[in-house]
């Protein structure tokens, strides 16, 4: 009933992303889910929703649902993880996670195992949000310290190096993933972002579901997720910048969208731009304006939001 997308038939040892949606069919929420066992899942939220999704379940729980056995305990501080991301992430977790098959036949995408680190049991969950291979490592918090050590060792041979969040911000960016709050307001469906295969056919209900058949929600004009090139590959379109379709049009100008994420990316060796524009999912090819404060007028051209192995290949190998 809290995820958009079907999880009966997930295996125990296997994770899925899901959406979260409020009663009004927005979404709320998203992470990864993994079923540790029938009847024992740990969920993962956005960075900072993780109190707000406690207290949204509790609330469903205590006053629509009461009958259902369900118990939510919250863990965010009982975990120490850390993000291992790129080709020779395997080589690293491999090298400092005793007990586990790092094989990518025996550890797919999306799935978790345990292990141990030393002689303390550590969870390996094979999730990325780079778009690389990655695979974050889970410990008692209380040996964070221990784990990071040991990683950082490990991946020494292979000039390993902390990364921060404007790194992840570029990396998720290259590859059209969006961060709730940042592309998503509180107004944006999950269609809204290009992601429909999200939302179960079978499901007979979800919350929010009912929301979805709204004429507002299905209208054809609705704010869409789109990718931005600008006709400058060396300009970074502010976030935040209104987008028009014609930037000479008398005020008040009629504003069809803005940007929700902007950046440089040194691995497209161009900017890129995450935008919500009307219609934006019928709109490939079409050129938009951003007219700025300082006078100028950035040029762009929507695509896909995705700029970088659209494949998928990175992360599966």
């Amino acid at each position: 009933m809290i995820y958009t997308n079907n999880w009966m038939k997930l295996e125990v040892g296997k994770g899925r992303y899901g959406f979260m949606l409020g009663e009004d069919g927005m979404v709320m929420d998203d992470g990864v889910t993994i079923r540790l066992a029938e009847d024992h899942f740990f969920m993962h939220t956005t960075t900072g929703g993780a109190a707000g999704v406690l207290a949204w379940m509790e609330r469903w729980l205590q006053t629509e649902w009461p009958e259902m056995e369900v118990f939510l305990t919250s863990v965010t501080d009982h975990w120490a993880t850390a993000a291992v991301v790129g080709p020779k992430s395997r080589d690293v977790v491999s090298a400092v996670c005793d007990g586990v098959d790092f094989s990518a036949d025996a550890f797919p995408f999306m799935a978790s195992k345990t292990g141990t680190i030393g002689d303390i049991e550590c969870r390996v969950n094979r999730i990325s949000f780079s778009g690389e291979l990655a695979y974050e490592v889970n410990i008692p918090a209380n040996h964070g310290r221990f784990m990071w050590e040991k990683l950082m060792q490990a991946g020494a041979a292979f000039d390993i190096t902390p990364y921060g969040t404007e790194t992840m911000h570029v990396l998720r960016a290259e590859k059209g993933y969006v961060i709730v709050g940042q592309d998503t307001d509180g107004s944006v469906t999950v269609d809204d972002l290009g992601l429909g295969w999200a939302l179960s056919k079978t499901k007979d209900d979800f919350i929010g579901k009912r929301s979805l058949s709204r004429p507002d929600t299905i209208r054809k004009d609705r704010k869409q997720l789109v990718g931005l090139l600008t006709e400058d590959p060396q300009i970074v379109i502010p976030e935040g910048a209104q987008l028009v379709d014609d930037p000479k049009a008398p005020t008040p100008v009629p504003m069809i969208g803005h940007v929700s994420s902007s950046y440089y990316s040194a691995c497209c060796g161009h900017s890129i731009a995450m935008a919500l524009v009307k219609g934006g999912h019928h709109r490939m090819g079409d050129t938009v304006y951003a007219p700025l404060a300082d006078g100028r007028v950035i040029e762009a051209t929507i695509i896909e939001p995705v700029f970088y192995d659209k494949e998928g290949a990175k992360a599966n190998v």
